[in-house]
C-alpha cells in the first residue's frame, strides 16, 4: 500500500514540475463557472499577474466586459479560438491561440487551457504586409513618369526613322518633360528604398510642412485619378519637432490611403450622388505644439468604434481591403517622438486625425 501512496506521490510531483514549467501559460477552469483553480507559473510573463492573484478568479477577467459571454461560449464549446484578444495587468492588448481540454481536477469536471502569445508574430507579419500594401502603392505611381518618358521617347523614334525634322519649340517641351518626370521616378524610388529600410528609432529636427508636402507628392496622381482634391492650409513659419522625417512621412502617407479609401467606399455605398471628394489638410502652432490635421470626406467611423481604431488588427474596412495595422503601426511612430493622435468625426460625416507634437526652439 505504501509503495502505490509513494508511486502516486511521485507521479503527481512528476506532473506538477510539467505542469508549472510549461512554457506557455497553463490554466484549470471550472467547467460551469469558468473559475480558475490552478495555473502555472507562466502566467506570470505572459498576463503580468502572480498565480495567487488569479486563482478563484473567472478566466474572463482576460477579456473585455462585452466579450464575457461570448467567449464563454466559445471556450465551452470549441476546443481551439485563433487570434483572442486579451488584456493584460498593465491593460495592454495581446493576442493568443487557446486551447481547451475537457479534464478533471481534484474531483471536479474542469477545462485545461493553454494560451499562446502571437502578438509579437502577428505584428511581423502585418507589417510585412503593410509594407507591401505601401510599396505596391508607390510602385504604381512610376507608371505615370514612365508612360510619359516612354511616350517622348516612341515620338522621338519615329521620327528619326522617317528622318522627320523635329520643331524646336516641340523638342525642347519634350526634353523638358522627361527631364521632370526622370527626376519625380527618382524621387518615388528614393522613397521605396527608405520605405523598405528598417532602421532604429532615429531623430532629427523635422519640419512637419515638407514631410506633409512629400507624402502628397509621392501619391498625387493616384488621387488625381480618382477625382480626389487635395486642400493644403499649411502654416508656413512652423517650427520643427524631433522625428525622423522617412517615418514621418510613412505616417501621412497612411492616413491619406485610409482618407482616399472612405471617399471611395462613401462614394459606393451613395452610388451617383454629387459626393464631395477632398482631403483637407492643415497645420498650425497651437501653444508649443505643432498640429497637423488630416480630415476627409469620406463614410467616417462609427462613434462605437472610435476608441479601438489605434488597435493592432482592427480595421473598419471590409474583409480583404484592409489588415488593421497601418492606424497602429502610425500610432506607434507619433508615440515614438513624444506625439500625440487622436480621432474624431468631422462636420461632414468625415474622419479628422489630429496630431500634435512637442515644437522645438528655432525653426
Amino acid at each position: 500500500m505504501r509503495c502505490l501512496e509513494e508511486e502516486i506521490r511521485m507521479s503527481e510531483e512528476k506532473y506538477r514540475y510539467i505542469f508549472d514549467n510549461i512554457p506557455n501559460p497553463v490554466f484549470v477552469l471550472d467547467r460551469r463557472s469558468l473559475m480558475i483553480m490552478d495555473c502555472n507559473d507562466s502566467v506570470k510573463s505572459v498576463y503580468g499577474y502572480d498565480k495567487q492573484e488569479l486563482l478563484r478568479t473567472s478566466f474572463l477577467r482576460f477579456f473585455e466586459d462585452s466579450e464575457h459571454q461570448h467567449y464563454a461560449l466559445e471556450i465551452r464549446n470549441n476546443d481551439t479560438l485563433n487570434m483572442a484578444r486579451q488584456m493584460t495587468r498593465d491593460g495592454r492588448s495581446i493576442y493568443v491561440n487557446i486551447r481547451v481540454s475537457p479534464s478533471e481536477y481534484q474531483g471536479k469536471k474542469a477545462y485545461l487551457v493553454t494560451t499562446s502569445d502571437i502578438t509579437k508574430r502577428l505584428m511581423a507579419e502585418q507589417q510585412l504586409i503593410q509594407a507591401s500594401k505601401m510599396a505596391t502603392g508607390i510602385a504604381h505611381e512610376l507608371n505615370q513618369p514612365l508612360s510619359v518618358i516612354k511616350t517622348a521617347s516612341e515620338f522621338l523614334m519615329r521620327k528619326v526613322r522617317k528622318a522627320e525634322p523635329i520643331r524646336e519649340d516641340i523638342l525642347k517641351t519634350m526634353a523638358e518633360e522627361i527631364d521632370r518626370h526622370v527626376d519625380r521616378a527618382s524621387k518615388i524610388i528614393q522613397h521605396l528604398r527608405e520605405f523598405g529600410r528598417k532602421s532604429d528609432v532615429t531623430s532629427e529636427r523635422v519640419q512637419v510642412n515638407e514631410a506633409l508636402r512629400n507624402a502628397v507628392d509621392i501619391f498625387s496622381q493616384q488621387l488625381k485619378l480618382r477625382e480626389i482634391e487635395v486642400v493644403q492650409d499649411l502654416q508656413e513659419d512652423l517650427p520643427t519637432i524631433l522625428g525622423d522625417a522617412n517615418r514621418l512621412e510613412q505616417v501621412f502617407i497612411n492616413l491619406l490611403i485610409n482618407a482616399r479609401d472612405a471617399i471611395e467606399e462613401r462614394c459606393e455605398k451613395e452610388g451617383h450622388r454629387e459626393i464631395e471628394k477632398r482631403i483637407y489638410l492643415k497645420t498650425w502652432l497651437q501653444k508649443d505644439k505643432v498640429t497637423i490635421e488630416v480630415k476627409d470626406s469620406g463614410v467616417g467611423i462609427p462613434q462605437d468604434i472610435l476608441r479601438k481604431i489605434f488597435e493592432p488588427f482592427f480595421t473598419t474596412k471590409r474583409v480583404g481591403k484592409g489588415t488593421g495595422l497601418g492606424l497602429s503601426i502610425s500610432y506607434g511612430i507619433v508615440q515614438d517622438y513624444e506625439g500625440t493622435i487622436r480621432v474624431k468625426t468631422a462636420d461632414n460625416g468625415g474622419a479628422v486625425f489630429i496630431l500634435q507634437f512637442p515644437a522645438l526652439g528655432g525653426r
